[in-house]
């Protein structure tokens, strides 16, 4: 992999519509993924309660839905380190924009894989409980069985149902992945316009992908947008605390990220 000095050239270097075909180019490999039938969807109120933000839920099936998580990450990941764009930048604005983006990168492939999940909500041990398993058992309960706030897991579960009921194709997914990956808006970036350019560039190359393929649809192309505003609240924190801290434990996410995106 290049190695670029602290200047910024990139802008120098832009070819036109390159992110139209570098994203296309690479995510043709998952077509045949996101075109597999949808796996059942389970049932869950979505109406925000004022209780929601202080009750805890945890995967019901932890190891089956943590190890469908971490092959999307990888393949997410993979995505990632091959589009040209990307390559071109620094190797600092790289894990900047890695760092910020994995998690709505991964729930938008979760979408696009139709990956479900179910939820049951976390029993706080009473005062016995805690007194008995004060010992080595208390450590265990608190790396694994915390929990995430409903209210959050509800965001994720009503993001995916969106783009469900969209049905939204393999080159919107694209689309959506160059939007989510290029933000300029990241603090620290060295290359913020021509990052800012590349999103410009996602955005716009979905919309016109909407207009031609979808034109009884005038609204699609907001749709598609708000899914995005959707994703972008989902927090971090809380997808490792949800899909990777009841296997692995409390791990330090952005550690893992580099190591799996370098092979260091």
């Amino acid at each position: 992999m290049a190695y670029f000095d602290s200047s910024c050239h990139c802008s120098s270097e832009r070819r036109q519509n390159s992110i139209l075909y570098s994203i296309l180019k690479n995510d043709s490999q998952t077509a045949q993924l996101g075109n597999q039938p949808r796996t059942p969807r389970l049932a869950l109120s979505m109406r925000a309660c004022a209780c929601g933000s202080k009750t805890k839920v945890s995967l019901r099936s932890p190891q089956i839905t943590c190890k469908a998580a971490s092959a999307v990450l990888v393949k997410t990941l993979k995505f990632v380190k091959n589009v040209p764009c990307f390559q071109e930048l620094p190797v600092d604005d790289q894990h900047t924009l890695v760092r910020s983006s994995w998690a709505p990168l991964l729930v938008l492939g979760m979408a696009q894989d139709r990956i479900d999940f179910e939820t049951s909500e976390t029993q706080e041990p009473s005062m016995l409980q805690r007194i008995l398993t004060s010992g080595q058992d208390k450590q265990d309960h608190q790396s694994n069985n915390g929990g995430v706030a409903l209210t959050d897991v509800q965001g994720i579960k009503m993001f995916l149902r969106k783009c469900w009921g969209l049905d939204i194709s393999t080159k919107e997914y694209a689309y959506l992945k160059g939007a989510i990956l290029f933000n300029p808006d990241v603090a620290g970036l060295q290359c913020q316009h021509y990052i800012q350019g590349l999103q410009s560039e996602a955005n716009q190359a979905l919309n016109e992908y909407v207009k031609m393929i979808h034109r009884g649809d005038s609204a699609r192309f907001a749709k598609l947008f708000l899914a995005l505003c959707m994703l972008r609240s989902i927090n971090a924190n809380v997808v490792a605390g949800l899909f990777f801290k009841p296997v692995i434990g409390a791990v330090n996410m952005e550690e893992l990220l580099l190591e799996m995106f370098y092979g260091k």
